[in-house]
């Protein structure tokens, strides 16, 4: 979808080389810059960096400055994940790469963002989503907030963002010729993930108090732990899937269920559910909800996700280097995914020849 569009990133952390690899997977050629005086320190063939080529330079040093001015004279889009002010100080700022690509696009992954009171501090994936808002629903009333390591912010509030807005410029270049900037900031992102869930405001299905909103209050939205120990979602929100989830277990016509949306009675009727779900063990409730809309699946880590009749059939997960690894999404219709190779790492003398 990308092929000829050419990325270069500079080497970082988290979110950035995310952002890149998704870009690498969509066609696009991406090139890590890579610190040379860090050569020894610098991890091979990372996963992250698959589909990738690599160069190291001592940006520091005149020549390879110049060789990396190359390099983004004859590329798309650049990625860094540095505080503000590094790049500044590396001369290789926004106003610095206009001069010799005014049609670049240059894209900022951050924390805090490029400007504000934080915007230099340190942080990580849970202190962004912790002040952006995002991270006070993540569990249930009294309990502490959880989330997914790095999905909520690095990857859902930071790396897509980055990856939209670098494909947004992209577009824009096309028909106007001027490059952009993109400030992709996880504080700016994980509280925009929850426009969906605020836009609910309007029927009066969110509260402020945790517990108490359509789908993180309700016996019908929550999880179960089974007998074996491991657990069960269940999310019947509409009221025919409802009525099928309490049909499967034999209770629609227990006098406590006949109201799905009654607040001061969830909590009796999770207890309820929550003795149901401990009878019996995770593959009993598989195999009894199996080919139903009541709206239930289990909780599996990767590896058991991996051997899933769904995942298997859509091949979602696989194997990298000996890895577990997801394939690449979204899904085109004329279009396959890109075989991603190992990172291959390339001479800087020979470099600026290939890329131009």
């Amino acid at each position: 979808m990308l092929l000829g569009v050419k990325i270069i990133e500079f080497e970082g952390l988290g979110p950035a080389p995310f952002a890149g690899r998704m870009l690498a997977e969509l066609g696009a050629d991406v090139l890590v810059i890579k610190n040379a005086g860090q050569k020894e320190k610098t991890p091979k063939n990372s996963l992250l960096n698959a589909g990738k080529k690599s160069v190291f330079l001592n940006l520091k040093y005149d020549n390879d400055y110049s060789i990396a001015l190359d390099l983004i004279k004859n590329s798309a889009a650049i990625i860094e994940g540095f505080r503000p002010g590094v790049m500044e100080r590396l001369k290789l700022s926004p106003d610095d790469l206009k001069k010799i690509n005014k049609k670049l696009i240059y894209g900022r992954m951050t924390g805090w963002g490029q400007s504000g009171p934080r915007s230099k501090q340190a942080g990580h994936d849970l202190n962004y989503i912790g002040l952006s808002g995002a991270l006070h629903y993540a569990s249930q009333a009294g309990n502490i907030p959880q989330t997914p390591p790095t999905l909520l912010g690095d990857i859902g509030g930071g790396a897509l963002y980055l990856v939209i807005g670098i494909l947004s410029g992209l577009l824009r270049v096309k028909e106007t010729g001027e490059g952009s900037v993109v400030d992709a900031a996880i504080v700016d992102g994980s509280a925009h993930l929850m426009n969906l869930w605020m836009s609910m405001q309007e029927t009066g299905s969110v509260e402020m108090k945790r517990g108490q909103s359509l789908l993180d209050g309700p016996h019908w939205s929550r999880c179960y732990i089974c007998s074996d120990g491991k657990y069960i979602s269940v999310q019947c929100l509409e009221p025919k899937f409802y009525s099928i989830f309490l049909e499967t277990l034999g209770i629609n016509k227990d006098p406590l269920f006949q109201s799905q949306h009654e607040k001061d009675q969830w909590r009796a009727q999770t207890d309820y559910l929550s003795k149901i779900f401990k009878k019996k063990p995770l593959a009993y409730w598989v195999n009894r909800f199996s080919d139903l809309d009541a709206c239930v699946a289990p909780i599996l880590d990767p590896e058991e996700a991996e051997s899933d009749p769904h995942m298997k059939s859509r091949k979602i997960w696989a194997r990298e280097n000996g890895y577990l690894m997801a394939s690449p999404a979204p899904r085109f219709d004329n279009n396959k995914p890109k075989t991603l190779q190992p990172e291959a790492i390339v001479d800087k003398k020979d470099i600026v020849s290939t890329w131009t």
